[in-house]
């Protein structure tokens, strides 16, 4: 069922130094930012041979990843993603095995306009982890 590593995500609390970090320092290409007001989220994509690293920064009041920056002032890796090839196989399978996802279970378009859910991260050892339909 699991397929390669799409991404891994690390909030940043400045968006733009992040991303001036990975492309001037390390030679990285780098993606614009883009506004997600669904997640609650800006991104930027930092493009690897192998995968991705996307840089997320709150976007409004009301963004999940604004309580894991109060929490890590300095930012921090919030989640895996890995690709599945039918995200609602994925979910009932992985429901029925007893995994918890988070929202109301139904799939939302992410960040590369696919679709993609959460898995709590208890059921996975602490980490959060987002499947993405490929």
């Amino acid at each position: 069922m699991i397929g390669k590593l799409n991404h891994v995500a690390i909030v940043v609390p400045d968006l733009a130094a992040a991303t001036a970090k990975y492309r001037d320092t390390l030679g990285a290409e780098v993606s614009e930012p883009v506004d997600l007001p669904e997640h609650g989220v800006t991104t930027v994509f930092v493009m690897l041979p192998n995968t991705k690293i996307e840089l997320l920064h709150p976007l409004g009041e009301n963004s999940p990843i604004a309580k894991f920056l109060d929490k890590n002032t300095d930012g921090g890796i919030h989640h895996l993603c890995y690709e599945v090839e039918d995200i609602l196989a994925a979910r009932d399978k992985l429901v029925a095995e007893g995994v918890r996802i988070l929202g109301d279970g139904e799939p939302k378009i992410g960040a590369h306009g696919k679709p993609v859910l959460f898995l709590h991260p208890k059921d996975f050892f602490g980490t959060l982890i987002e499947i993405e339909e490929c």
